[in-house]
């Protein structure tokens, strides 16, 4: 099993960036990469077991599905069912922690997945500085960070 954490911080308070990333649906408005997305069957953006529809700015579409969300924890974890990468049983969590010295947001993203051996490095570096922290670097530069 290959794993992938990145973390940061962030210069605003936990609930407002949380308010910008809650939105499972919201992936595009505030991370470079994502064209657009949409929920699949209409169903509300926080419904556990909903399936966004992402397409990526090089034209490639993934499929996730979310499988945990809490507004007291700051959280939420999903699951690719689909995606151009060469990865199974893909599980990833995006986490906000509150930093109190400094109305501050310390940001979390990890993700778990099964591959090939001999593709592991690759993955985790694309997915640790491409998706994770080229997320929280767009989240940086929203908050004026």
């Amino acid at each position: 099993m290959a794993r992938v954490y990145v973390s940061s911080v962030i210069n605003a308070e936990a609930s407002n960036v949380w308010a910008r990333i809650r939105d499972f649906n919201a992936l595009a408005k505030w991370h470079p990469r994502i064209r657009d997305s949409r929920i699949e069957d209409a169903l509300p953006a926080d419904k556990i077991g909903c399936i966004r529809s992402i397409h990526l700015q090089n034209g490639d579409t993934i499929r996730e599905q979310l499988v945990a969300l809490s507004d007291y924890d700051l959280f939420y974890s999903y699951t690719m069912l689909e995606g151009p990468m060469p990865l199974s049983d893909y599980m990833a969590t995006l986490r906000l922690t509150p930093v109190t010295d400094g109305a501050r947001t310390f940001a979390e993203w990890s993700a778990e997945f099964s591959c090939d051996p001999a593709n592991e490095t690759d993955l985790t570096n694309t997915l640790g500085s491409s998706v994770f922290q080229g997320g929280f670097d767009a989240l940086k530069r929203h908050f004026g960070g």
